[in-house]
């Protein structure tokens, strides 16, 4: 699903509100969570999951095509982890933790 699909089903489930405002509140709602991350804050939604950043170390690296060795400089990317709830709801009620 991409973000326009996920507009499209909450606008239709909520009639009551226009596309547009359904669209800025999920425009919103990821700009959040993408600043908290920016800042270094964990995000958590209850029964869905929580969003963190990990910083991964500086690394020598191998060019595939060369095999010359390059530096890679060390990064922060973003972690996600399912929640317990989410985690049922797929496994049909079986969790395998």
């Amino acid at each position: 699903m991409i973000k326009s699909e996920l507009v499209q089903r909450i606008a239709e489930a909520n009639p009551h509100l226009y596309q547009r405002d359904v669209e800025n509140i999920v425009n919103a709602i990821l700009d959040e969570v993408v600043s908290a991350l920016a800042r270094g804050d964990r995000v958590e939604l209850r029964g869905f999951g929580a969003f963190s950043v990990k910083s991964r170390p500086a690394r020598t690296g191998r060019n595939p095509r060369t095999g010359a060795h390059v530096a890679v400089d060390g990064k922060a990317v973003p972690y996600f982890k399912t929640g317990k709830e989410m985690r049922e709801r797929l496994n049909g009620g079986v969790d395998l933790e």
